[in-house]
């Protein structure tokens, strides 16, 4: 290294975002993830007693994958090397295996080689890490946004130990930023700057478990907010919101704002207002609500309001789900808003939904003393073929597949539980059930009798 690259690489540190110079160095410094970060979690001793074997780390942005990567760097006495798959190619691949071929036969270390983005390497380029992560010439440390069981080559899958980083809590963002606030090294502790708590609430929230997003706003709002005439540096809600280029919303994800507009957004799909439960939906995503929770709702829906009114409605809102699952925000709010809009204009029918709740309340109430003999399965070894067991009536034995016999226990002969609607594809499924004798409650009696 010369003076004029030393120079730069020093002022590139002291220039760096927030973000990049609060980065951990060292375990205890990490802050989060204590479902396999802990000390007690099995990544935690295999980065301190630098025994680590392939992994790969994948979760949303600014959960701290690269971060644990540079302390794996920082505590390994092993050789540390790094690609990005957005910038790398085979030859790179290669450089770096020979390398750690000659580190490997010469002083007995082996290679780190953490790659950043690794989704983004192509089938072939991930094959040729394949026998080299075998035999333990590398240890491969992958980094991806994406779920490696659809993006990584299944071998390299096989070969590593995976671990799921999730979104950072409201808590685990209010203390990145208290870090450095507080830090006069490599934080903002020199400002001495005075942030409101309705600001740190807001910036850890609208953040959604991103703490470069929090961060970087936190630079932002430090570094163009002007002293007060008392040579304080305030930085206030209307500051925060500002550098995050977000409004503030009436909208906690765990307090009762959460529930009511949950609340508010499925009231609005069963009452057939397309245009309120997009209102709703726009509000949860804009708040940052977590886009999944948003789909099981909406397939929660599909089936307690719309039932068989439309079944289509289930497979819109399964569809849906998957969907969410496999590209994320921000294209994600454009399914959610196509399977909001179908179940809004769907024909609706709870008849599903009551009548599940109706069969639940049977079977804790009532005491059934047996299934129907005819019923029953005789055809495992040493089943008893009892007279009754054998009048059992096959159903495609007759004409239209149908015969009139008992199916419900004897102390239940008389139930009914599901009661079909007009509406939607349920009045040809309620004109049925009457042909066959199986019609509907009305006024507590048994209409098909």
């Amino acid at each position: 290294m010369d003076l004029f690259e030393y120079n730069y690489m020093q002022r590139g540190e002291q220039n760096a975002p927030l973000a990049s110079r609060m980065r951990p160095v060292v375990l205890d410094e990490f802050v989060g993830q204590e479902h396999i970060i802990a000390k007690n979690k099995l990544l935690y001793r295999a980065i301190q007693c630098d025994k680590l074997s392939s992994i790969i780390l994948y979760g949303p942005s600014g959960t701290g994958k690269t971060t644990l990567a540079k302390i794996i760097a920082n505590t390994t006495k092993n050789n540390f090397q790094q690609l990005n798959a957005t910038t790398s190619g085979i030859k790179d691949i290669k450089e770096i295996i020979e390398k750690a071929k000659m580190t490997l036969g010469m002083y007995q270390k082996k290679t780190i080689l953490f790659i950043d983005e690794i989704h983004r390497f192509n089938k072939t380029q991930q094959d040729v890490l394949l026998p080299y992560v075998e035999d333990g010439t590398i240890i491969l440390i992958g980094a991806t946004t994406e779920n490696p069981y659809f993006e990584v080559n299944k071998a390299l899958v096989s070969r590593s130990i995976l671990f799921e980083l999730k979104p950072l809590t409201a808590k685990n963002i209010k203390q990145i930023l208290q870090n450095a606030l507080e830090n006069t090294t490599k934080g903002l502790g020199v400002y001495h700057a005075q942030i409101s708590q309705d600001a740190i609430d807001f910036l850890a929230d609208i953040s959604n478990g991103d703490a470069r997003t929090a961060l970087n706003a936190l630079e932002l709002a430090v570094l163009t907010t002007e002293k007060d005439n008392t040579g304080a540096l305030k930085i206030d809600l209307a500051t925060a919101q500002y550098c995050i280029q977000k409004r503030a919303l009436n909208y906690d994800k765990n307090g009762d704002n959460h529930y009511d507009t949950i609340s508010a957004f499925i009231k609005s799909i069963r009452g057939s207002d397309p245009h309120a439960a997009l209102y709703y939906l726009a509000k949860m995503l804009y708040a940052g609500e977590d886009p999944q929770f948003i789909a099981r709702r909406i397939i929660i829906a599909a089936s307690e309001d719309i039932g068989n009114a439309d079944p289509h409605a289930l497979q819109v809102a399964v569809s849906a789900a998957q969907a969410v699952h496999f590209i994320g925000m921000p294209e994600c709010r454009i399914v959610l808003a196509q399977a909001v809009t179908y179940l809004c204009c769907a024909p609706k029918s709870n008849a599903c939904y009551m009548g599940i709740e109706k069969a639940m309340q049977d079977v804790i109430n009532v005491q059934i003393k047996s299934v129907p003999s005819h019923l029953k399965n005789c055809h495992y070894s040493g089943s008893k073929k009892e007279e009754g067991e054998l009048n059992y009536q096959y159903p495609h034995d007759f004409l239209g597949h149908y015969v009139q016999q008992q199916y419900l226990p004897d102390e239940l002969i008389d139930r009914i539980y599901y009661e079909p609607t007009e509406n939607g594809v349920e009045k040809r499924i309620k004109e049925t059930l009457k042909r066959l004798g199986k019609g509907s409650v009305i006024n507590g009696t048994n209409s098909s009798k």
